[in-house]
């Protein structure tokens, strides 16, 4: 087990070090230039060559690679280009928001997305079952965006439950925190609740028709022991593996969900960058994003072996 760990450690060093490079070259051969958006409409061109200078843009490409991969190595993601603040400080502001959404967000799906996913097997072919198929059809069919202004008109502005947008942190009260994160954890969460329900579906339906099942109904066993107990955990493996690739989904939803609730969190702070090409924000970003990803699959394999003892590394 150890000696596997230390193999997918190695890798993702690997992984991110690949992912730095796409990400470095994609930014700076894409157009746009940030030293005529510093400058303004009315620079000339002297003055744009100045700030390029300044910025170490008219560095060739191998050598601002080098010297950015070096700070990164040493914990250093930059500076941002138009607020001159340290990338760690800036995302450090904004995590709070961004990880609040993100963790309630993948509670209540999960939550929601099993449950729907053990009833519909439990009831498959009933009208319990085509429903929650239908649904979780819609919900992975709708985009997030649409979903989100759609909450936004019937709970906040018509019904008047909840806020529209905006944050509260977790440190002015639980009531001020949740209520706002309510709408924008339903919309991201939909998707997610598809993509999992359906597996869980799926999954579930291979394992109750096992034999061991039909034994335990025989002796009498209780509906839910069996479905939770004996089914479900062994289901968990297929379950577990579509809950670390939603992960994607959800580090990509969250960037469009904080723009529609106007939420300050990672995702707004990207999407001011992309429009400024404030390049060490990106690519600062995206790597963090990307180390979640690659450890939130390795805990994932790493899961495997405690709902199957069979599996072994």
């Amino acid at each position: 087990m150890l000696a596997y760990i230390a193999r997918r450690l190695a890798s993702t060093v690997l992984v991110m070090g690949i992912v730095g490079v796409f990400v470095f070259l994609l930014l700076h051969l894409s157009p746009g230039d940030p030293a005529a958006i510093i400058a303004g409409d009315n620079a000339t061109p002297e003055q744009i060559a100045g700030i390029r200078q300044r910025l170490g843009l008219e560095d060739p490409l191998p050598v601002q690679f080098l010297r950015w991969a070096v700070a990164v190595v040493q914990g250093d993601l930059g500076i941002s280009i138009f607020s001159n603040e340290p990338v760690i400080k800036l995302i450090g502001q904004r995590i709070e928001p961004t990880l609040s959404l993100a963790l309630t967000t993948l509670i209540v799906a999960v939550t929601l997305a099993v449950t729907f996913g053990v009833l519909a097997a439990w009831r498959a072919g009933s009208w319990i079952d085509r429903s929650l198929m239908v649904v979780s059809v819609l919900g992975f069919s709708v985009p997030v965006f649409v979903v989100g202004y759609m909450l936004i008109y019937v709970f906040a502005i018509t019904l008047r439950w909840l806020p529209v947008q905006g944050y509260a942190p977790l440190g002015e009260g639980f009531g001020p925190w949740i209520e706002r994160l309510v709408l924008p954890s339903i919309a991201l969460g939909l998707a997610y609740v598809a993509l999992i329900a359906r597996i869980t579906r799926t999954a579930m339906l291979d394992v109750l028709a096992e034999d061991y099942i039909r034994t335990a109904k025989a002796k009498g066993v209780a509906t839910a022991p069996m479905l939770l107990k004996h089914a479900l955990k062994n289901a968990g493996v297929p379950i577990i593996t579509v809950i670390g690739i939603g992960v994607a989904l959800l580090i990509g939803g969250v960037v469009i969900t904080e723009t529609v609730f106007n939420i300050p969190g990672v995702g707004r702070l990207v999407v001011d960058a992309i429009s400024k090409r404030d390049y060490p924000i990106i690519q600062g970003v995206i790597l963090l994003f990307s180390g979640v990803y690659v450890v939130v699959n390795l805990m994932v394999d790493l899961t495997y072996t405690v709902l199957d003892p069979r599996i072994r590394y």
